[in-house]
């Protein structure tokens, strides 16, 4: 099969499709491989170790969509990359479709086969293409309020793990799955008072475990999320619903209950975030607003800010998936692979996720219907 990696052009981006590791193993399987100019250098991955890998280099997106039938990205396709986009062609990337009608509607009229990696999922429920991005981002988010409640970033001017004789800032999670779970891992090893909220009895069983009395776990419902968050420095929103749109647990009146200077990073901005008051994407040049006194940074590709780390975990992540694809073709590998065939959100015209289906008013399609 022939595999193109474009350079990703969503701003701040800075993580690439794949890695030269990866590239030699789908070169090595017998696939063609193009690799735009420059496509790696933001994650330090120069174009002549792609060369080494078994890649041929092309000067731009333009002749890498036209010369693929397989395309792996990072983040959905721009609105200038949409007129790249050929007819069958299979794309695997994350797609995040459920905020985003206009680029339902673009992937629906290109008639590509599109595999988004946050929708694949194993059955045990987890998501392995996820999770690597949310072990990063859940650990990223601690650190990003740590920084931001620095007085000279606008903050209330509070060190997470305070001093002696100084209580350490509270730190609420709410979430307690993979971006979560590294959020209180984090905020633990600097120091902070924890609290984690979750409907998942299982989730908070284990997170008491790890951490016996070093974190409070709670039920999330209303009054839990009131209490809690009303004395929070920084408030960490991880929650998600794959495929969905992340429902809105913390409204308003709760964000005003927050100190002056505290702090909200919520990591579910690509779902269309947890936190009523996050309701911006930001970018990583300007990362954060203030509302009600209180920091939002609500950045949806967190993971671009260490694009090596990031675009290396991804790879290790990905790869497999992707010889599968490259090996068998998109739809034998999919019926061999339940997992995979979760991660189909459109093909070739139709729309395959009922969740987005529902949330954006397009008619559904059944995958037993199409093949």
């Amino acid at each position: 099969m022939i595999i193109g990696i474009p350079k990703e052009i969503k701003p701040q981006e800075n993580r690439v499709g794949m890695t030269p590791a990866g590239i030699h193993a789908l070169s090595s399987a017998g696939h063609t491989c193009y690799v735009e100019a420059s496509a790696g250098l933001s994650s330090s991955f120069t174009d002549e170790e792609y060369e080494k890998a078994g890649a041929t280099i092309l000067d731009t997106a333009a002749e890498v969509y036209a010369v693929s039938d397989f395309i792996i990205k990072v983040k959905e396709p721009q609105p200038s990359e949409y007129p790249m986009l050929k007819s069958g062609q299979i794309m695997f990337t994350y797609l995040h479709l459920a905020p985003e009608p206009e680029l339902t509607r673009a992937l629906m009229d290109s008639e590509i086969i599109g595999i988004a990696y946050e929708t694949v999922q194993l059955s045990d429920r987890s998501l392995p293409l996820l999770s690597p991005m949310s072990e990063i981002a859940g650990s990223m988010s601690v650190q990003i309020g740590a920084h931001l409640l620095e007085k000279p970033s606008g903050g209330r001017g509070v060190l997470l793990g305070g001093a002696v004789g100084v209580e350490p800032a509270r730190v609420v999670v709410v979430g307690g799955g993979t971006v979560g779970a590294n959020a209180v891992k984090v905020a633990c090893g600097m120091g902070a008072q924890v609290t984690v909220l979750d409907i998942s009895q299982k989730k908070l069983s284990q997170l008491h475990s790890l951490y016996e009395n070093r974190v409070v776990t709670l039920m999330s419902n209303s009054y839990n999320l009131e209490h809690s968050i009303s004395q929070a420095d920084l408030l960490v929103g991880a929650v998600l619903i794959p495929g969905d749109k992340a429902p809105k647990l913390v409204t308003e009146e709760m964000v005003k209950s927050m100190p002056s200077g505290s702090v909200i990073v919520d990591v579910a901005i690509d779902q269309g975030g947890c936190i009523e008051t996050c309701d911006r994407i930001t970018t990583l040049e300007n990362p954060y607003y203030i509302k009600h006194g209180v920091l939002h940074y609500s950045v949806a590709n967190m993971p671009g800010a260490v694009p090596r780390t990031s675009t290396m975990a991804l790879t290790n992540a990905t790869l497999p998936y992707a010889l599968k694809i490259a090996q068998r073709g998109a739809e034998k590998a999919m019926r061999e692979n339940p997992a995979l065939m979760k991660g189909l959100n459109v093909y070739k015209g139709s729309l395959t996720l009922r969740a987005v289906a529902n949330a954006q008013g397009f008619e559904y399609t059944h995958v037993d219907d199409l093949f």
